[in-house]
């Protein structure tokens, strides 16, 4: 596949060197708004860009009938605006708050956990995340999903704060620690124990990989995806 990349930091580096392993070309390295021209025809582009030009980068790719893969997190106030826009110019858009296999499997069984636990009242629950000190945004969106998760099997639960839980409001400790690529766990704890599931990332290989599958996967899709349909979760 012809894939242009949109944000070229440190994702936008390894994302190249694994697409290209791949036997895929690159045809287009940006740190710019991206255009017609400098866009290079591609037949999808993986955007991992910053919070506050994503949805600009992400608008200009759909208009052109490109498809998109999105990977950056802290502008999802307009997603539902993007999505629409993914249909009305007849391609497609896939975001990912995190790529790696392991936390997409990591979603399923936090799904399946907050179930169980809906009726068990002994247990308060907590989210903590912890990631590198560059990271720009508050939680990650990694756990803003996780919440999510928790939200749709668990009804004591419809929103998310950062800090401490508090009634129907779940709490994040959102962590930033030196060049941690990604840690994400969530707890139930009562009086007497504590129940714990957590992803530790290694480094970002894994989110580069995923985004590039998902890139092979969209292509001559049409319509609005997630890692979900990816993996057939």
């Amino acid at each position: 596949m012809k894939i242009a990349l949109v944000g070229y930091g440190k994702m936008g580096k390894i994302i190249d060197e694994i697409a290209t392993k791949r036997g895929h070309e690159v045809v287009a390295r940006l740190k710019e708004t991206p255009t017609a021209e400098n866009l290079n025809n591609p037949e999808v582009v993986i955007e991992f860009s910053l919070p506050e030009v994503a949805f600009d980068n992400i608008k200009a790719c759909l208009e052109n009938k490109i498809p998109v893969i999105c990977g950056t997190t802290g502008w999802l106030e307009k997603k539902e605006e993007i999505e629409n826009l993914a249909v009305e110019n007849g391609t497609a858009f896939l975001y990912g708050s995190n790529f790696s296999l392991g936390v997409n499997l990591f979603f399923a069984l936090n799904e399946k956990l907050a179930d169980l636990m809906k009726n068990v009242d002994e247990y308060s629950c907590q989210l903590e995340e912890i990631h590198h000190v560059h990271k720009k945004d508050a939680p990650s969106g990694t756990a803003i999903s996780i919440a999510e998760g928790i939200f749709k099997n668990n009804p004591k639960f419809d929103a998310w704060k950062l800090e401490e839980t508090q009634g129907n409001q779940l709490g994040i400790f959102a962590i930033r620690e030196d060049e941690v690529p990604g840690t994400h766990s969530v707890f139930y704890r009562s009086e007497v124990d504590e129940i714990e599931i957590k992803h530790t990332a290694f480094n970002r290989d894994g989110f580069a990989l995923g985004a590039v599958v998902a890139a092979e996967w969209i292509k001559d899709k049409k319509g609005n995806f997630a890692m979900k349909d990816v993996l057939g979760l």
